[in-house]
C-alpha cells in the first residue's frame, strides 16, 4: 500500500484511486477523416516504458477528478501529480 497525493484533497491511499491509462493523449481535431488503421492507433495503442511514465488517474473515492501522475513503471513510486491542462513537471519553459 502506497499513498498518492490528490492535487485537490491532497495525500490519500492508494485504494481511492484508479488508473485510467496514458497521459497527454489528445484526440483527433477531425476523427472522420482518419483511415481505421489510424483510428485503432489513436484508440489501442500506448507507450509502455520501464521507467517514469506520464499517466491519467481518477480519485474514485474522493474529489471524483482526473489528475496526472509521473509514475516509475519500475518501483511504482509517483514522483508527481499535477492537474489536467497544467504543465508536467520539468516541462516549464519548453
Amino acid at each position: 500500500m502506497f499513498l498518492i497525493e490528490c492535487p485537490w484533497c491532497g495525500v490519500r491511499d492508494e485504494t481511492e484511486f484508479n488508473c485510467v491509462g496514458e497521459a497527454h493523449i489528445v484526440r483527433p481535431l477531425e476523427p472522420e477523416k482518419l483511415s481505421d488503421e489510424e483510428w485503432a492507433d489513436y484508440l489501442f495503442m500506448r507507450k509502455n516504458p520501464k521507467g517514469m511514465h506520464r499517466e491519467q488517474w481518477l480519485h474514485v473515492a474522493g474529489c471524483r477528478r482526473y489528475f496526472n501522475a509521473e509514475r516509475d513503471t519500475v518501483t511504482y513510486r509517483i514522483s508527481a501529480t499535477y492537474r489536467i491542462g497544467e504543465q508536467a513537471p520539468g516541462e516549464a519553459g519548453k
